[in-house]
């Protein structure tokens, strides 16, 4: 039977995803699958060391000064800032070709991201405030989702699973490394100096112009990437916010005489650096929290430990799940016709994952209180496997399922 031109369809609230998004996709999923499980071996290799008889070895390690910064700022405000210009490049791209560039497509992952971010900070804030000794400045510990670790996952056991699934689990951490840049830059900015930033937006002026003119020669763009990461150092905010902003002003259409945009190039050179350095070196110098029992036993009546893990477990899967149900049930999204309910729970668990940025900013909450920070790191750690472990169960029943 037609239907009538007037009778208004549903837009999907998952869609397909086709051509050479699909690629792009699949690419992204490969590089941040092996990053994930390069991210798990540094992990562990940092944990192992931070709770071995050497010990004391990588804490001197991690605080040597190297010029300005620690071997651990380096990690986190320098090599991360790498993680961070694609995350902006990324975003970009969804905001004009990608899922983000309709609205009607982008607005279930879009409230799912947000409301996983708002839901675990509103748990953490309640538990802190309800609590003897709690800190409700950490609030913005549990919001993050670390996509490495949750694509890596999914990769793993998800091998049946829709392709529009894994476009939402990409969507939704767009959006939450946006949130996520939003936060740092608003709330853990200190000592501002302006003519420090006027310089910093100077520089990305200037990359603009120069993506503007087609200038490809990267004898122009490296010595301006790093003069705007460190007047954006200088100026108080974090310097990672450099790459984000970066990231944003890079071109992510083609020409029609080019066979790739300059992201896309950049991109395809830059993310292995990303995936198999700067991430998993952060990860080396960032998660070697030590785990005896008497920390164990601080975690569990910690405030904040808490309050991080319970915004993680149950903040993130009822804030992502919450959100994509309600957008579907109060607007003219509907869930895609190759997905079912229990795939978006499943992944809205694994949206619990928080490492990377959680624990960056773990360490911007709580400055030097290197107790807090112990614990609070211990916290988004003990989480994300307990996330990571729930998930696996749940997506490899619904990968049963689907190849069955």
């Amino acid at each position: 039977m037609s239907q009538h031109p007037w009778i208004r369809q549903k837009k999907r609230a998952f869609p397909r995803v086709l051509g050479r998004e699909r690629a792009f996709l699949a690419d992204t999923l490969r590089a941040e699958t092996t990053g994930g499980l390069l991210l798990l071996a540094a992990t562990v290799v940092a944990l192992v060391w931070a709770n071995s008889p050497w010990q004391d070895a990588y804490h001197h390690v991690r605080d040597v000064q190297l010029g300005p910064l620690t071997v651990e700022g380096w990690a986190s405000d320098g090599a991360l800032t790498l993680f961070f210009y694609l995350a902006g490049v990324e975003l970009k791209r969804e905001l004009v070709v990608g899922s983000l560039s309709k609205l009607s497509e982008a607005v279930v992952p879009v409230v799912a991201a947000v409301a996983g971010m708002v839901l675990p900070a509103i748990i953490y804030v309640v538990v802190n405030l309800l609590s003897a000794g709690g800190n409700p400045h950490g609030w913005a510990v549990p919001t993050a989702t670390d996509i490495a670790f949750a694509l890596a996952v999914l990769a793993i056991v998800g091998s049946s699973l829709p392709s529009a699934l894994r476009a939402f689990l990409l969507t939704l951490a767009v959006v939450d490394d946006f949130g996520a840049i939003l936060i740092i830059a608003v709330f853990f900015s200190h000592g501002f100096h302006l003519l420090s930033l006027l310089a910093a937006l100077v520089l990305i002026v200037l990359w603009y112009v120069l993506q503007r003119r087609r200038v490809r020669t990267p004898f122009l763009y490296v010595p301006i990437a790093i003069g705007a990461w460190w007047f954006m150092h200088e100026s108080g905010i974090h310097a990672t916010i450099a790459g984000v902003a970066l990231g944003l002003v890079t071109r992510v259409v083609a020409d029609p005489d080019e066979q790739e945009a300059p992201a896309e190039r950049i991109e395809h050179r830059l993310r292995p650096w990303s995936a198999g350095v700067a991430v998993p070196l952060f990860a080396l110098f960032a998660a070697g929290v030590t785990l005896s029992g008497g920390a164990v036993r601080e975690m569990l009546t910690d405030p904040v430990a808490i309050g991080v893990a319970a915004g993680l477990l149950f903040g993130k899967a009822i804030g992502v799940f919450g959100g994509s149900w309600l957008t579907a049930r109060f607007t003219r999204a509907e869930l895609n016709s190759d997905l079912a309910w229990r795939d978006v729970a499943a992944v809205s668990v694994l949206a619990g994952i928080g490492f990377t940025v959680a624990l960056l900013i773990a360490q911007l909450a709580f400055g030097s209180d290197a107790a807090q920070i112990e614990r609070a790191k211990a916290a988004v750690l003990v989480a994300s496997v307990l996330a990571a472990l729930i998930a696996t169960l749940l997506l490899a029943r619904r990968n049963r399922a689907y190849a069955d």
